[in-house]
């Protein structure tokens, strides 16, 4: 039974012949070629796992194993190269341009089938380890992508650190009020389209989800100009959102932004069996908080959002009133966020 193909890009029919007789009753089919146009035809309508160019004259081959590994989707495929020359600047151009082992001719059958198929096991684990590695970019964030790639050697992690950000929570208004109201695929999907669209936003004004929050989610903006691009980016959740609730009855989900810049202290929480890189403080307590206070379809900021905003004429703060927040001592004066056309209405 043939588990495996392998390209061979041979002119030498005795050599075919050679290759073919120890390798395909090791399972592999062989699919030869007698040169580059062929190989890449073949390309085009069937898949391999790997090449042998065995080509006698020496500058083809070279240039036949720049161009299969040029190929889409085969930059982790085994390749050979199989020569009778002794030149080893021959040898040094065949490693130069992607090959990853080159075997001389006489060919030692049982070296040849050996690291073919050592090539195979450690592209296959290669395959699967970016599967999994794009399995995780799904579930992890890119800023801690960034983090674990800067991690030491030893696995040591940036120490917590006290730095300045802008936080957004944003959360369905009457969400268990709708959980009961429509079948639980239906409101797992419509949360999952408001909630992909809510992250596609954030990285789209440069910040970073943080985390879920079941029905919302908390993002952290943390660049020179933190401030304008949470806002701006609050103001294009909530036309995407009216956009979609237009669409149907299923996607009439409203939903409250709360929105407060200050001090956090950012780091990872947890043990090492299980860390989660966060931001905590009061910063982000309130901004929750004023996401709470939120009616529904309306975003509130805090006053030190609102001091922010004088360099951004396309955003306002208006309806000011005064609120006691919960863990705060005395009342403070909350605004709705909206754009200029908003307040001349």
């Amino acid at each position: 039974m043939v588990d495996r193909h392998i390209l061979l890009v041979d002119d030498d029919p005795a050599s075919v012949a050679e290759i073919r007789g120890d390798l395909e009753p090791a399972g592999l089919g062989i699919v030869p070629c007698g040169d580059l146009q062929a190989a890449q035809r073949l390309l085009r309508t069937q898949q391999v796992d790997g090449f042998i160019v065995a080509q006698r004259d020496e500058q083809a081959a070279i240039a036949t194993c720049e161009a299969l590994r040029g190929e889409p989707g085969y930059y982790m495929s085994p390749l050979l190269c199989v020569t009778a020359s002794e030149n080893r600047d021959l040898w040094k151009a065949a490693f130069r341009v992607g090959c990853d082992d080159v075997l001389r001719r006489p060919l030692e059958m049982v070296v040849l089938q050996a690291r073919l198929f050592n090539l195979l096991e450690k592209a296959e684990y290669a395959r699967e380890l970016e599967r999994v590695r794009a399995n995780l970019a799904r579930y992890v964030s890119p800023r801690l992508r960034q983090l674990l790639q800067r991690a030491q050697p030893d696995g040591g992690l940036p120490a917590p650190q006290e730095q300045e950000v802008c936080i957004l929570f944003s959360d369905i208004r009457g969400f268990t009020a709708l959980s009961r109201t429509i079948p639980a695929d239906v409101l797992f999907a419509t949360v999952s389209r408001h909630l992909g669209l809510q992250v596609e936003a954030v990285y789209a004004h440069g910040g970073y989800v943080d985390k879920f929050g079941g029905d919302g989610i908390m993002a952290v903006f943390d660049s020179a100009e933190m401030v304008g691009n949470a806002c701006a980016c609050a103001l294009d959740i909530m036309q995407t959102n009216q956009e979609l609730q237009a669409t149907g009855a299923d996607m009439a989900v409203p939903m409250g932004i709360g929105i407060h810049v200050g001090p956090v202290v950012a780091g990872n929480i947890g043990t090492g069996e299980h860390l989660d890189y966060t931001v905590i403080g009061n910063t982000v307590n309130l901004a929750a908080r004023l996401c709470g206070y939120a009616r529904p379809m309306d975003i509130v900021v805090s006053d030190a959002v609102r001091q922010r905003l004088d360099t951004h004429p396309e955003l306002s703060c208006i309806d000011p009133r005064k609120a006691e927040i919960r863990g705060l001592s005395g009342a403070i004066t909350l605004y709705r966020l909206a754009g200029r056309e908003a307040e001349k209405v």
